[in-house]
C-alpha cells in the first residue's frame, strides 16, 4: 500500500525555500506568513480527495429521494451482479445498533430526510460504484413530511420521542413590567449552508488487527473516533483518525454516516476504500444553520432604556438531534443581546423536522437572534425619534453586569468602545457622483437600474458570541513541545481548520523559548485529546496548553543555567535568540545553550467549569465572551429591489491581539460570510426537497459581492482568565455583519427587514403615482 500523502510535508518543503528566517516575523504580536499559504495558493497542499493506496476501492452511497417514508424492501441482487463490485451493505450489516434520536449511519426501517443514506458500494472505479448503488433496488412507503416547524409540536412524531429536542425557558424579573413604548417584530433566518470549498472525502484502510485506520478532513479526531468506533462495535483503540487537509470548515465537516460507511466498506472487502461526495450529495448530508422564527416585543421607557423584552425562538433542527440543544443555549441566553434589560421573558425551543439536518456553524443561536434584537432597536429608535447609534449607548452592557442568565459578565465587556470606535471612522465618499462609476450601481455594470432609484443606507449593530463550549462542557487540550538542537516540536491534536492554529502555536514557542525553527506536527488520534475546532477554542485550550508545555521546557533549560550562575530562573529572560540575566553578566545564545539537548514537556489546560441552565434559564453557562461591533453602508436600488453592500467597518474586542495579521483576515472572512447569509445565501427546500443543492443553485457572495472592510479598531483589554488574554475572533463578525447590512437595507428604503436573506422583493419601495 502506498502511504496517503501528509499534508505537512509540503507545507514545510515550502516553507522551508520561501522563507528567511532572519527577517521573518517572529513570536506573538507579530504577523508571519502562513506555512500552508503558498502550497494552497499554488493548488499542490493535499486534501482528503487527493489521497490513493495501493489497491484502492471506491465507494459510494445510495441516499434517499424523499423527505418521509417507510423502507418496505431492499434488493440489492442488482448492484452484486455487476462486474468489479465488491461489497453492498444496508443497516442488517451494521455490527453496532445506532443511539436512538441520532442520525444513523444506514437507515433502517424509516428515512427522514432527502439524503439519508440508505445503502453503501464499494467497486473497483468510482463510476462502477455509483452504477451499482442506483442499481439498488428500494420500495418506500411514502409518509407525510412535516416541514413546518410550527406544525412539529403537533405533528406526528418523527422520533419514538417526539419532535420536541429542547424547550428553554428564561425568566428573570417582574413579568407585569410594561414600557411607555412597545414594539413589535417577526423574524425569520434562512438555512445558511457551510459550502465547504472542498466535498466530504476521505479513506479508510483496514489494519491487521481488525480495526481500521481513517484518514479525513476532521475537525474532531477524538470525536470522530469515538463515535464511527461505537458504529462499528469496535473498542476506541482499534481505530485512528488521521487528519489530512482541511478544506475549509466554519461547521462539522462530515458526520457519522460518512465515516462509519467508509470505515465499514473497508473492513467488510479487506482493502483500502475512498469515497468523495458530489456536491450534491455534500448539500444532503452535512449540517447547515438552523432556521428561525423569531417573535420578539420590546419596552422601554420615554428616553430610550430597555424595560422588558419578551421573545419566542423557534430552531428547526431537522431530522435528528445533533447539536441543536446547545444552539438553543446560546440563542436564548443572548436573545437580548449586549444590552441591559432587567426584565427578560424567554420561550425558545427546537424541534424536529423532515427538513436537510442543521448542527453547527460558525456563532450558532447567537447569530439568528442577533438579528432579531438589533432589528428591534432600529424598531424602538425610530418609535422614538432617536438616532440609532444613541438607543444602543443608552442601554450597552460593560463588565460587571449580568446577562439575563444571572451569570455576572466579568471579561472586558467594551461594547460602547466599540461603538464609538466605528461611529469616529469617516464615511465612504459617494462615487455615484463621479464619471464612469455605473459598475458600482446595486445591480452591477450594464444593469437596467437608473442611477436616480438609487438610496444609501447605514446601519449599525452589536453583537456578541461565546467562547468554548457551555452549560458544563469538560474543555481540555493537551499539548506537548520538544525541543531538540536548534529546533522545537508541537505534537498537540488541534485541528488547524484555516483559523492559523498552526501558525499560533509555532509563535508561542517563539516567544517562550526562543527558537526560530519550530515543527507542527500532523494530527491523528493517536494524540492526545485537544477537542473539535469551534467556538475560538484552540487559541484559547490548545495555545494554552502549548504554552503551558513550553514554559516547562523553558524551565528545563534556563534551570542548569542558573544554578550554574547562582541565582533563580526568574532572573533570566530569553530574548532576540540569547539567554540574558537580569545584570547583564550572562550573555548566552539560545543555540550554545540547547546544543547537545534534548528536552520535552506535555501539559493541559482546562478553563473553568460552566453549569447547565437551569427550568429558569439561569446559571452560569459560560466560560467568556466576545463582542463585535459594526456599521454597514449600503446602496440600494428601490425600484429593482438590488442591493450593493459598499463598506463594512468593524471594531472587536479580541482580548490581545496574538497576530494582527491573522485576526484581521478572519474578520473579512467573517464579514463576508455574514453578507452571504443577509443578501445571497439560503438552501432552500419544498416539502423537505431540496431546490437548490449545487454551487450554481446556492448563491454564495464572491470577490465583486464583498465589501470593502475597515478595521476601526482591535481592542485590546484582556482577559485575565484566558491564554495570553485572548479572546476568539472569527465567529462574531459572522454573527454581526446580516444584522447591520439588514439595519443599513432598512434605513436606504424605510421598510421593515425581517428575512434573512434578504430578497429583492423586500427591498422594492413602492412610490406613488
Amino acid at each position: 500500500m502506498t502511504a496517503p500523502t501528509d499534508p505537512t510535508a509540503a507545507t514545510d518543503t515550502a516553507d522551508e525555500a520561501t522563507a528567511e528566517p532572519a527577517e521573518r516575523p517572529f513570536g506573538l504580536g507579530s504577523s508571519p506568513l502562513r506555512t500552508d499559504a503558498l502550497p494552497k495558493a499554488l493548488g499542490i497542499y493535499p486534501y482528503a480527495a487527493d489521497l490513493w493506496a495501493e489497491g484502492l476501492l471506491w465507494g459510494a452511497v445510495l441516499r434517499s429521494p424523499h423527505p418521509h417514508a417507510r423502507i418496505v424492501s431492499i434488493d440489492t441482487s442488482g448492484a452484486l451482479a455487476i462486474p468489479g463490485v465488491h461489497a453492498v451493505l444496508t443497516a442488517a450489516d451494521l455490527p453496532a445498533p445506532g443511539t436512538p434520536g441520532a442520525r444513523p449511519v444506514l437507515a433502517a426501517e424509516v428515512v427522514r430526510h432527502q439524503g439519508e443514506p440508505v445503502a453503501a458500494v464499494a467497486a473497483d472505479h468510482p463510476d462502477t460504484a455509483r452504477l451499482a448503488a442506483a442499481a439498488i433496488a428500494v420500495e418506500y412507503q411514502l409518509l407525510d413530511a412535516l416541514t413546518d416547524p410550527e406544525q412539529a409540536f403537533h405533528g406526528p412524531a418523527l422520533h419514538p420521542d417526539g419532535n420536541l429536542l429542547r424547550h428553554l425557558p428564561l425568566r428573570t424579573g417582574d413579568p407585569e413590567a410594561v414600557g411607555e413604548v412597545v414594539v413589535e417584530g417577526l423574524y425569520q433566518v434562512g438555512r445558511q449552508d457551510p459550502a465547504p470549498i472542498g466535498a466530504e472525502a476521505g479513506l479508510a484502510v483496514p489494519r491487521p488487527d481488525g480495526g481500521v485506520e481513517l484518514h479525513l478532513s476532521s475537525t474532531d479526531p477524538h470525536g470522530d473516533r469515538e463515535r464511527t468506533a461505537a458504529c462499528l462495535g469496535l473498542e476506541a483503540d482499534r481505530v485512528r483518525l488521521v487528519v489530512t487537509g482541511v478544506p475549509g470548515a466554519t461547521a462539522d465537516r462530515e458526520d457519522r454516516s460518512f465515516q462509519a460507511t467508509l470505515a465499514l466498506l473497508a473492513l467488510r472487502t479487506g482493502r483500502p476504500v475512498k469515497m468523495t461526495l458530489t456536491r450534491e450529495e455534500s448539500f444532503q448530508s452535512h449540517a447547515a444553520r438552523h432556521p428561525a422564527l423569531l417573535r420578539y416585543r420590546h419596552h422601554a421607557d420615554a428616553q430610550g432604556k430597555l424595560v422588558k423584552v419578551e421573545a419566542q425562538i423557534l430552531l428547526d433542527g431537522g431530522a435528528y438531534a445533533d447539536v441543536s440543544a446547545e444552539v438553543l443555549a446560546a440563542a436564548t441566553a443572548f436573545s437580548v443581546g449586549p444590552y441591559i434589560c432587567p426584565n427578560v421573558f424567554v420561550d425558545a425551543w427546537a424541534v424536529r423536522t423532515n427538513n436537510p439536518p442543521a448542527g453547527r456553524m460558525r456563532g450558532e443561536g447567537a447569530l439568528q437572534s442577533c438579528f432579531a434584537y438589533e432589528s428591534q432597536l432600529d424598531l424602538l429608535a425610530a418609535q422614538l425619534g432617536l438616532d440609532p447609534l444613541e438607543i444602543r449607548r443608552r442601554n450597552v452592557l460593560a463588565t460587571g453586569d449580568a446577562l439575563p442568565t444571572g451569570q455576572a459578565v466579568t471579561c472586558p465587556a467594551p461594547v460602547a468602545a466599540l461603538l464609538d470606535a466605528v461611529a469616529e471612522v469617516p464615511l465612504p465618499a459617494l462615487p455615484l457622483d463621479e464619471p464612469d462609476t455605473d459598475w458600482l450601481l446595486p445591480g452591477g455594470p450594464g444593469g437596467a437600474g437608473d442611477p436616480a432609484a438609487v438610496r444609501r443606507g447605514i446601519g449599525y449593530a452589536v453583537g456578541m458570541v461565546h467562547m468554548l463550549g457551555a452549560e458544563g462542557a469538560d474543555e481540555v487540550s493537551t499539548a506537548t513541545v520538544r525541543v531538540s538542537g536548534d529546533h522545537a516540536t508541537v505534537i498537540c491534536a488541534a485541528v488547524d481548520a484555516g483559523q492559523g492554529f498552526a501558525t499560533l502555536a509555532r509563535q508561542i514557542v517563539q516567544s517562550v523559548l526562543g527558537v526560530t525553527e519550530v515543527y507542527v506536527a500532523p494530527v491523528d488520534s493517536d494524540q492526545s485529546i485537544a477537542g473539535p475546532s469551534a467556538r475560538g477554542r484552540h487559541t484559547w485550550v490548545s495555545g494554552g496548553a502549548v504554552e503551558k508545555a513550553a514554559l516547562m521546557v523553558r524551565h528545563q533549560l534556563l534551570a542548569p543555567i542558573a544554578a550554574d550562575f547562582g541565582m533563580s530562573v526568574e532572573l533570566l529572560s530569553i530574548a532576540d535568540g540569547k539567554i540574558t540575566s537580569y545584570d547583564g553578566v550572562l550573555g548566552m545564545p539560545i543555540t550554545e545553550a540547547l546544543e547537545g539537548k534534548e528536552l520535552w514537556a506535555t501539559a493541559q489546560c482546562r478553563p473553568h467549569p460552566t453549569e447547565p441552565l437551569d427550568e429558569a434559564g439561569q446559571g452560569d453557562a459560560f466560560v467568556s465572551i466576545a463582542f463585535c461591533a459594526m456599521r454597514a453602508v449600503v446602496d440600494v436600488d428601490i425600484e429593482l429591489g438590488a442591493v450593493r453592500v459598499v463598506d463594512v467597518t468593524v471594531a472587536q474586542d479580541v482580548g490581545r491581539a496574538l497576530n494582527p495579521g491573522q485576526i484581521e483576515d478572519r474578520i473579512e472572512a467573517g464579514v463576508a460570510q455574514g453578507v452571504g447569509l443577509a443578501l445571497l445565501e439560503d438552501l432552500r427546500s419544498t416539502g423537505g426537497l431540496l431546490l437548490n443543492p449545487s454551487l450554481t443553485g446556492y448563491r454564495l457572495p464572491t470577490a465583486l459581492d464583498t465589501p470593502e472592510v475597515r478595521i476601526a479598531a482591535l481592542l485590546e483589554e484582556r482577559d485575565v482568565v484566558a491564554s495570553f488574554g485572548a479572546k476568539a475572533v472569527s465567529a462574531a463578525p459572522a454573527v454581526v455583519a446580516p444584522a447591520a447590512v439588514a439595519a443599513a437595507v432598512r434605513a436606504a428604503t424605510n421598510l421593515p427587514i425581517g428575512r434573512l436573506p434578504i430578497l429583492p422583493e423586500d427591498a422594492v419601495v413602492v412610490l406613488p403615482v
